[in-house]
């Protein structure tokens, strides 16, 4: 292969990582197997990433800005407070199990973070951006809104994600990534919904 600049080859195995890791899982990755992915000498990766941590980092930092962004980009829609809050909901969904398989991905980077000071530490920047995204998106369809929140936005994305992640790891075990959730999942995500924007309302659930 040709002489690439660094600058363009980072990125190119950021992404043979990725999609080595979401095909076969993070304990696949070795630097062979993501230079072989790519069709690059082994040295390349040592000399790209000096660690695995800086590699882990940046399989990371990629997936989340690819899922935040998808996020970001969704539309509420029309309609009271509450069904917006419903329809970005969805979106964040659909993101999080889609048939790209990114979310089972970030799930094994959670797990490794439980033994791993250094997953952990990438994983706790991770969880901070997106609680911080939760709550700037919940800011700002209350501001649109003219609504004050009845709790910190942080706390009220603290509290969503909490559900939220339960949610999606129960459907993952559950079902492939992209299928629809069974009954059970629709049902409990609309509570979780209610619950939201109670929270955010300063009103008990289902009233």
């Amino acid at each position: 292969m040709a002489h690439v600049p660094a600058s363009e080859r980072r990125p190119q195995l950021v992404r043979a990582a990725i999609d080595l890791m979401t095909r076969e899982g993070v304990s696949a990755a070795s630097t062979r197997a993501i230079a072989a992915e790519l069709g690059v000498a082994q040295a390349t990766v040592h000399y790209t990433f000096g660690t695995k941590k800086d590699l882990y980092r940046a399989v990371v930092e990629e997936v989340a800005a690819q899922f935040i962004g998808q996020v970001r980009a969704a539309s509420p829609g029309d309609g009271p407070f509450g069904e917006q809050v419903r329809a970005l909901v969805l979106a964040l969904w659909d993101a999080a199990t889609g048939e790209d398989g990114r979310c089972v991905l970030l799930s094994e980077f959670a797990t490794l973070a439980m033994r791993d000071p250094d997953v952990r530490e990438i994983m706790l920047g991770l969880q901070h951006a997106i609680e911080g995204t939760a709550a700037e998106m919940i800011s700002a369809l209350a501001a649109a809104h003219g609504l004050t929140l009845a709790a910190p936005a942080g706390r009220i994305a603290v509290h969503f994600l909490s559900g939220f992640d339960g949610l999606t790891a129960r459907h993952l075990i559950r079902r492939h990534p992209g299928e629809r959730p069974d009954p059970e999942t629709v049902e409990a995500l609309d509570v979780l919904v209610a619950t939201t924007v109670g929270l955010c309302l300063g009103e008990a659930a289902g009233r």
